[in-house]
């Protein structure tokens, strides 16, 4: 009987915020260590935290994008655990009544197409601070700068099936809270941090005793700890041991998961809820006129592109990675053919911007271009006229990129523009077959590839210059005379 897998991921995402969660210090990245710190967040006797408006204004975006019900009234609580980053020896979290829970993502799988996972729950928390064990030899330094940093956490169901899949809803998830700027997804700098839930079961079986590899630092990576551990859950079991409720941690040098110790369940951090902040109650039309605010959300953009504008899936997909990309598209495509639009935007118009833009994000990027839609609109109406070819047309768009002049101004100054003059074509056509008559013969023989050569050979007389649509139609035409 086969092995099933199954996959529940834990997501604690930073919000877009200027301020912590309970109090006013500075939530910026990169900070000298323990600037931004006060008696709050610090944890110091007679400090009372004050929520943070706008962190809870970010948490209900990103609830109602993820189709959540938004609970009226949630409970901050005190989550005990002793670590030397956690300056209050508790954690301010939500625990027994979040802040909203039955949400859903859709998700395309690797291997099932496309699903739908369940959002257990989302609910509010502060950070802890960060330890570093390599800063000071034999010592463990511990920054503060973090502590109290709004997050949410989003807790899925477990209807993953395997490591790929979690990748998947990973990369779905980032991309609607970066969509709706909830929060930047920068893994690099900790603003999105996954724990990732595994068990393996025969089908048809209870659920199995589970996993956790907690706070890993990429998507490749989470994709990689949960197949090392699927593997290894199998050959125990296989072997007649038994999998042990054990919270791991991923070596990405060696590819290993080893455990750390025995996985707390929510009995052994002894939450209770926090006494000095009462019921975060939200107001029905404040949370409305949130919900209203929200955008198209990519799922459902990138639907609407394959219906409406004829669009692939692949071509789609990538126009919808980002809102910025795919607003520019929809914006250059109301007078440009669209699926030449696509195509000119992830070519050569892409290229570029990862040319020229190197570590910038690809929304600030595209809200930056010298390149507008509607100049880019002009440029592919003209390649589709036949002006000019596509060769010419990444020539052009170069000198757009870097200049902002508009195409015809550059075609014309140029001299690119091609010539689809009937007769003056037909009389280069003549002028070749002419001047190559056992070429000619071979064609007309059945050797029909010889085609190709004076297809060249008329372009080579026309400086490249003729329409190539039209250079081929009157080639086959005079060959077959």
């Amino acid at each position: 009987m086969a092995w099933e897998t199954v996959v529940g991921l834990e997501v604690h995402v930073q919000l877009l915020t200027r301020s912590k969660m309970f109090c006013g210090c500075s939530a910026a990245y990169g900070d000298p260590p323990n600037t931004n710190v006060c008696p709050v967040c610090l944890g110091l006797p007679g400090a009372l935290p004050v929520p943070n408006e706008r962190a809870v204004r970010l948490a209900v975006r990103a609830a109602f994008a993820l189709g959540c019900a938004v609970q009226p009234r949630s409970i901050f609580a005190r989550k005990n655990y002793f670590y030397p980053d956690l300056p209050k020896g508790y954690q301010i979290s939500q625990f027994e009544e979040p802040l909203a829970t039955g949400g859903r993502l859709d998700v395309v799988s690797p291997e099932r197409g496309p699903f739908t996972v369940g959002i257990k729950r989302l609910h509010l928390e502060e950070d802890s601070g960060k330890s570093f064990h390599d800063r000071v030899p034999g010592m463990t330094a511990v920054d503060f700068n973090r502590s109290g940093v709004p997050l949410i956490e989003i807790v899925s169901e477990p209807d993953l099936r395997s490591p790929a899949e979690a990748r998947a809803y990973l990369t779905a998830l980032k991309q609607v809270l970066r969509w709706i700027e909830v929060s930047d997804c920068n893994m690099e700098e900790g603003s999105l941090r996954v724990d990732a839930n595994l068990s393996v079961r025969r089908s048809g079986e209870p659920l199995g005793t589970r996993t956790e590899v907690k706070n890993v630092n990429s998507f490749s990576n989470v994709e990689r700890a949960l197949a090392f551990e699927q593997s290894r859950q199998i050959a125990l079991i296989e072997g007649g041991g038994a999998v042990e409720q054990r919270t791991m941690t991923f070596d990405a040098a060696s590819g290993e998961v080893r455990p750390t110790r025995s996985k707390e369940e929510s009995h052994d951090y002894r939450y209770f809820p926090e006494p000095d902040l009462p019921p975060l109650v939200v107001e029905p039309r404040w949370v409305q006129r949130i919900a209203a605010t929200l955008p198209e959300l990519p799922y459902a953009k990138y639907q609407r592109f394959m219906r409406q504008y004829g669009l692939n899936s692949y071509n789609a997909g990538r126009l919808t990675e980002e809102q910025a990309v795919a607003d520019y598209f929809e914006q250059a495509a109301v007078s440009a053919p669209p699926e030449s639009v696509a195509n000119m935007i992830l070519g050569e118009l892409f290229s570029l911007v990862n040319q020229s833009n190197a570590g910038a994000q690809v929304p600030d990027a595209f809200r930056s271009l010298k390149v507008g839609p509607a100049s880019l609109a002009e440029l592919v109406q003209i390649v589709a006229d036949g002006k000019i070819n596509l060769s010419s047309a990444k020539e052009v768009l170069g000198e757009m990129f870097a200049s902002g002049r508009r195409a015809p101004e550059i075609v014309k100054s140029r001299g690119l523009e091609q010539v689809s003059d009937q007769s003056y074509i037909s009389g280069l056509v003549a002028e070749t077959l002419s001047a190559h008559p056992i070429e000619v013969a071979s064609y007309r023989a059945g050797k029909t590839a010889v085609s190709n050569f004076l297809f060249g050979q008329v372009m080579k007389k026309a400086a490249g210059k003729a329409n190539p649509q039209v250079v081929r139609s009157e080639l086959e035409r005079q060959l077959l005379q």
